[in-house]
């Protein structure tokens, strides 16, 4: 007896609140199951040390990666000012660097004013940039010599939250391709302080806002219909 295959007709997006050490391919994979099998993109990549905001498309919306990959971005971090590290977050070994007066506040948001609008970023050497056809993580947790290639990128606004030394809290704005990890190293350079950030959460992509995004655990049951926003026009 010949079953033929049910093909799904979901077409839609769905926010997901990606929790810290999934990537966002695990997302994917996780929203595809529950979506049957449905075909399933995501709109930017988040780093698996980060939480927040992924947006997820299913069947025909997955033509709409792009166009959601060029909205505005937010994000919240928090970055140690005491010390560098090699992946410019949490995973890397860590550098101290002696502050004997750490910046004041209005040090700090003179910096920060600094580095809105367009500026030159390297990325970090632990990031999935390719060089030479391998990706960048992968050349320097074999021990070569990575040298990165930098990019201009915009940041939109660039908000002090908290700052209670050495962990500085800061809202950004900013455009695609945009490294927070980058930032919060350039931001400590310029101080002349370390710089690595201790958390980074992504609150928005465009519109789609942290507020409108269901946990990973939604998907251990079924997607319908009714559960995806519509595909922007």
């Amino acid at each position: 007896m010949n079953r033929q295959k049910t093909v799904s007709t979901l077409c839609g997006l769905i926010v997901v609140d990606k929790p810290v050490g999934m990537s966002s391919m695990d997302v994917v994979r996780r929203v595809r199951r529950s979506a049957g099998g449905a075909k399933t993109g995501h709109a930017g990549t988040l780093d698996p040390l980060a939480t927040g905001v992924v947006i997820c498309c299913l069947g025909r919306a997955t033509k709409s990666v792009e166009k959601l990959m060029g909205q505005p971005k937010v994000y919240q971090t928090v970055v140690d000012l005491s010390a560098f590290t090699q992946s410019d977050d949490l995973e890397g070994e860590r550098r101290e660097v002696d502050v004997p007066v750490p910046p004041t506040l209005e040090q700090i948001e003179a910096t920060c004013r600094d580095f809105v609008g367009e500026v030159q970023q390297t990325p970090p050497i632990y990031s999935a940039v390719h060089i030479n056809g391998q990706r960048a993580y992968k050349l320097a947790r074999r021990g070569e010599v990575v040298d990165m290639p930098t990019k201009t990128v915009r940041i939109d606004a660039i908000d002090v939250l908290d700052y209670t030394w050495p962990n500085l809290t800061l809202s950004i704005k900013c455009g695609r391709g945009t490294y927070i990890r980058s930032l919060g190293r350039d931001i400590g350079k310029t101080l002349g302080t370390g710089g690595h950030l201790v958390s980074l959460r992504r609150t928005a992509v465009g519109g789609y806002t942290i507020e409108k995004s269901h946990p990973i655990d939604r998907f251990e049951s079924p997607i319908t219909q009714d559960d995806l926003l519509p595909v922007p026009e």
